[in-house]
């Protein structure tokens, strides 16, 4: 059992950037796929990215690849989701989730899920 938080999420300017946070307690995350995921409202929650347990082989979406990074400190039992000029539609509550097993987007196959933090992108 793995339990996780995430932090960082508030309202920012287009263009602005934000770091999210997920802190795990419970087990070590050294083992798990991290995953990072959105949902806004009316829409299907969506992978963002994801990072391997061993090797940092990743995946982005399409539409954020190039403005986002995923990361993870398995000394702090952390991963990170630095996000940088954002814009509007990426406005939605992302959350971090993870699985062992291969890198993968959807997040039907994730089984620990954290509660969500807020990311709004507005003027």
């Amino acid at each position: 059992q793995v339990l996780l938080v995430e932090s960082g999420g508030a309202l920012v300017q287009p263009g602005g950037s934000l770091r999210l946070s997920c802190t795990a307690s419970g087990s070590t995350l050294d083992r798990y796929i991290i995953g990072w995921f959105r949902q806004a409202p009316g829409k299907q929650r969506e992978g963002v990215s994801c990072i391997s347990s061993y090797d940092d082989r990743s995946y982005y979406k399409d539409s954020v690849k190039g403005r986002f990074t995923i990361s993870r400190d398995n000394s702090r039992n952390a991963a990170y989701l630095q996000m940088n000029s954002l814009k509007p539609e990426d406005t939605a509550v992302y959350y971090c989730a993870a699985r062992y097993g291969i890198v993968t987007p959807a997040a039907s196959m994730y089984k620990y899920w954290g509660q969500g933090t807020q990311v709004t992108v507005s003027a």
